[in-house]
């Protein structure tokens, strides 16, 4: 299984790097066996604040992620995700959401994660983070 982290979602609606959105825009087109994660949904109607300087609304990013939901299913946090999420904040010093989204891709079964934001740290299991944009 596949999964996009907030970042990608985000850039798909931001026009002030069209590099970057053509992108993300195709990952989202191509990701086959994709979910969306829970964790994920919520950050990006939070971080889409961010694209209010373009116009990019409250109600732009609810029907945003309700493309996305029609896209991806959904993947709810199990309870194991705490406790995977809770070594890798205390015990490799992954930050609190960072550590809630690689617990949850790891709970779930998500095989390869795309992220800006998170390659270069070692993954307990069978979990691959991708730099899309490097």
């Amino acid at each position: 299984m596949v999964a996009l982290d907030t970042n990608l979602l985000i850039y798909a609606c931001d026009k002030a790097n069209p590099h970057r959105q053509a992108t993300a825009i195709e990952l989202i087109k191509t990701a086959t066996n994709g979910v969306l994660l829970w964790q994920v949904a919520c950050e990006f109607v939070a971080a889409s604040r961010k694209l209010s300087s373009q116009g990019f609304t409250s109600a732009d990013a609810w029907e945003r992620l309700a493309d996305y939901l029609a896209l991806f299913p959904l993947v709810l946090p199990a309870a194991g995700v705490f406790e995977r999420a809770r070594l890798l904040h205390t015990r490799d010093g992954w930050s609190f959401w960072d550590a809630m989204i690689v617990a949850a891709c790891l709970e779930c079964g998500v095989t390869r994660l795309y992220s800006e934001d998170l390659p270069g740290r070692p993954v307990p299991g069978p979990l691959e983070i991708i730099n899309p944009f490097a």
